[in-house]
């Protein structure tokens, strides 16, 4: 390959992945056609792209970008899969399709520059919450305090207006009311 077609490659790498903090590394040598035009259809819908890429001319584009950490991974057969909502998503997916699709190998992953290595690597991933998943933790854990102290607040009012309204009751009803 000519030295300006490599030097395209690697510009197209850059705009491609240009802004992209998370991707996983994956193998789909020997995995059938249909099984990998269903996958990566499967992907699309939910806006997760898989780009085959040349593991030398991905190295030089993703050199000081958050991607450069997923170089380890860029040995032998490599497709990049990014998109989705977070690299977390992608994990998720592509952990499920691994399971679906036996010679699905996933090499490694990158997340804001931290580098998940191995199939071991990915799957960790893929049980970290999404950014949405902790912004809902981070406000039930800023709310829980005020909950329970609002509980404890009211708990001994609504406690007396129990026993008042079963005093009204009984007095309604004709009842005596020993003393307590």
């Amino acid at each position: 390959m000519s030295k300006p077609i490599k030097e395209m490659m690697i510009g197209d790498y850059q705009k491609r992945f240009d802004g992209i903090d998370g991707a996983l590394v994956v193998e789909i040598r020997g995995i059938e056609a249909n099984e990998n035009n269903a996958m990566r259809l499967g992907l699309l819908e939910k806006n997760i792209r898989v780009t085959v890429v040349k593991n030398t001319l991905a190295r030089k584009a993703f050199a000081s970008t958050n991607l450069e950490a997923v170089t380890p991974a860029l040995e032998g057969p490599s497709a990049l899969a990014y998109g989705g909502e977070s690299v977390v998503d992608v994990a998720r997916e592509l952990v499920d399709w691994a399971k679906k699709v036996k010679k699905l190998t996933l090499k490694g992953a990158v997340l804001d520059g931290q580098y998940f290595d191995g199939e071991a690597g990915v799957k960790r991933l893929s049980e970290f919450p999404t950014k949405d998943e902790a912004q809902a933790k981070v406000v039930q854990l800023v709310l829980t305090p005020a909950s329970n102290l609002i509980k404890a607040a009211t708990s001994p009012g609504s406690n007396i207006l129990g026993i008042v309204k079963e005093i009204q009751e009984r007095l309604e009803k004709g009842e005596t009311i020993a003393k307590a």
